[in-house]
């Protein structure tokens, strides 16, 4: 019988995109059906491990040596299609790391990442299936990696992962996604609008699982989820916020007022320059 984290370990150690992938809809499934165990308590040993697994490609590059992302030829477009699905790639290994290594979680914890680990391997589907359609795939172009780095950065407190990850970088995806479908609105893409408009309701409730399960710790340990936050953006290095925001998608994926009046002022402050 399979392992709900012992297998999510497996499948983010597999170094074939389309092969995790097809894992990843299987373990699903099956723990849908109940036919997957879970053990909260359980650690694990990763010494021969080379975590996340990964193709050869893409060729991992500085965020500002990554190609450009422009409108106008073919190629710009499926680099931008291509970036997309560098995010959801890692995107899926890191719900895929969320799963394994941290015990002692409630169970919905396991659960609710299980969740958008299957979202977001649909999604990286959907895009690097379109992608294949420019006459390219996953691996063509480089890419940057500044997602991961925060996951490895913050593999000693779930709190941290959960502050950091899915409340900061992956919240920045709710804040860039409208315009990137706006772009391709321009050019009559209907199908990457399609795409976009999914991944963004998505996101959206993958935010609100990090904002559910970050607030769970700061509640668990009488922390005041503000003031958590700065410290551990401090200690941890996240980078910084900045503007604009998209405040009503922030407030559908569980901001509090309080924080949302921090980000408002943000973006003003940032408009008066």
């Amino acid at each position: 019988m399979l392992e709900l984290r012992e297998t999510s370990l497996a499948i983010l150690a597999n170094t074939d995109a389309q092969t995790k992938v097809s894992q990843l809809y299987h373990l699903f499934d099956e723990y849908q059906h109940q036919r997957v165990a879970l053990q909260i308590s359980r650690n694990f040993d990763i010494q021969d491990l080379n975590l996340p697994g990964r193709p050869l490609r893409p060729e991992l590059v500085p965020p500002l040596q990554a190609p450009k992302r422009r409108m106008d030829t073919v190629e710009g477009r499926a680099i931008l299609l291509h970036s997309l699905a560098h995010i959801e790639f890692n995107a899926m290994n890191l719900a895929l790391d969320a799963i394994w290594r941290f015990p002692d979680m409630p169970k919905q914890y396991y659960e609710d990442w299980l969740k958008v680990a299957k979202e977001e391997a649909y999604h990286f589907s959907l895009v690097n299936e379109y992608l294949w359609s420019f006459g390219f795939s996953y691996g063509d172009f480089p890419a940057h990696n500044s997602l991961w780095e925060m996951v490895e950065r913050t593999t000693d407190a779930v709190i941290a992962r959960m502050a950091l990850v899915p409340r900061t970088m992956e919240a920045r995806g709710l804040d860039a996604v409208p315009g990137i479908r706006d772009r391709f609105k321009q050019i009559k893409d209907d199908r990457a609008v399609r795409i976009l408009e999914t991944i963004l309701e998505d996101e959206i409730g993958h935010v609100l699982i990090g904002n559910r399960w970050f607030n769970f710790l700061c509640a668990r340990d009488h922390l005041s989820p503000i003031t958590a936050y700065r410290d551990l953006a401090k200690k941890y290095h996240a980078p910084t916020l900045r503007g604009p925001f998209n405040l009503e998608a922030r407030k559908q994926a569980g901001f509090t007022s309080e924080e949302l009046s921090l980000l408002a002022s943000l973006s003003e402050k940032r408009a008066s320059f």
